[in-house]
């Protein structure tokens, strides 16, 4: 069961889709992501490998994800790959056009973690990750 949020974002759906899609420049919007480093691209040259340093919180860690972009561009799937402390992370952005200048994104995560954390504690250090995430790439895009 993956924690889930959405939010609506005054933007057409194109600049959602360029600033979701472009996943090394998360650290330029997003203060959970400290760096993020393609190590992988597919034959259209979309990332599909990130490395990436993320500080949110309880979740502290260098992790790498792979991109699936069989859905693309209405959504963007990631799963986990490898980690140092992480023991599973999956989620997606779902990416859908209200109108001309109104996108809703649906942000829906789910992490695993070696340490012994208690399920609602977890449960909400997902859902403050992702609502936090939202409201960022809301205020960039609206800037």
């Amino acid at each position: 069961e993956l924690s889930k949020s959405l939010i609506s974002i005054d933007a057409p759906i194109a600049d959602v889709q360029k600033a979701l899609f472009d996943l090394d420049k998360y650290p330029e919007w997003s203060t959970q992501i400290k760096s993020a480093e393609a190590l992988a691209r597919d034959d259209q040259g979309r990332i599909t490998k990130v490395k990436m340093s993320i500080d949110a919180g309880m979740m502290k860690d260098r992790l790498t994800l792979d991109y699936d972009w069989s859905q693309a561009p209405s959504k963007l799937s990631f799963s986990f790959n490898d980690a140092d402390l992480l023991t599973g992370m999956e989620g997606s952005y779902s990416i859908k056009k209200i109108d001309e200048d109104t996108t809703e994104v649906t942000y829906e995560m789910g992490v695993e973690i070696s340490m012994p954390i208690p399920a609602m504690m977890r449960k909400k250090a997902e859902q403050t990750t992702i609502d936090q995430a939202l409201e960022q790439l809301k205020s960039h895009l609206e800037g």
